[in-house]
């Protein structure tokens, strides 16, 4: 896998919201994927040592079957403090490291995390995108910024997610009777096929499979 090392990772906060204001206008957020997808991956992180060390996982999946096919994990020590709007700077260093491994190279990669749904339209799904060119969805866990109407209680429905009079997203019901999740753009992929692709890859949980195979992998034992 090509990984583009655009910047440094050891940055000040002042430094970093710079970079993200630099590479925001670099974010494609039309559909540009390979197709057929045959692979989707799912990358997430989990923290040891009371944080100090950085545990990186992904899952490799087939689509649309979505059986597992490959998974890789790396550690490395964390070099960016735990700040709201900054997480692609504290996990992406040890995300490239567990890319580098693997030996599928997926279509479409599904972030636990924001996209363009981010204060500077410039969340981790962005930022990993253009590290490494390839396809990629925000799919998180918790609201960042926006607003949004209420949902339906029904597995498909959604809202847009507004900021500033922009869409950035849409609130995203994958299971009735639990918490939304809050998909937007990363790169090369645009909202309304972010929304079917995070459907397609959600069986009977809230999180994608993707999401929640990388998940277990990162925060396991």
């Amino acid at each position: 896998m090509k990984i583009y090392q655009r910047h440094p990772w050891s940055l000040t906060v002042d430094e970093a919201i710079k970079i993200q204001e630099a590479l925001k206008d670099e974010v494609i957020t039309e559909d540009k994927l390979k197709e057929p997808v045959q692979y989707v991956a799912g990358v997430d992180m989990g923290f040891e040592e009371n944080g100090t060390i950085s545990r990186a996982a992904v899952a490799v999946l087939s689509f649309p079957d979505l059986q597992l096919q490959e998974t890789s994990l790396a550690r490395r020590p964390t070099s960016f403090p735990y700040i709201p709007g900054f997480l692609s700077f504290r996990e992406i260093p040890a995300l490239l490291d567990a890319l580098e491994k693997i030996k599928i190279t997926p279509d479409l990669i599904l972030c636990d995390g924001q996209g363009i749904a981010h204060p500077r339209r410039f969340g981790i799904a962005c930022h990993l995108g253009l590290m490494i060119d390839i396809p990629t969805i925000g799919v998180a866990k918790s609201l960042l910024v926006g607003k949004h109407e209420d949902l339906p209680d029904t597995k498909g429905s959604w809202q847009p997610l507004i900021h500033k009079k922009e869409t950035i997203g849409a609130v995203l019901r994958t299971r009735p009777g639990v918490k939304p999740v809050y998909v937007s753009s990363g790169y090369r992929v645009s909202l309304p096929t972010a929304i079917d692709y995070t459907l397609r890859c959600t069986t009977k949980y809230r999180l994608p499979e993707t999401t929640r195979i990388a998940d277990k992998l990162a925060s396991s034992k």
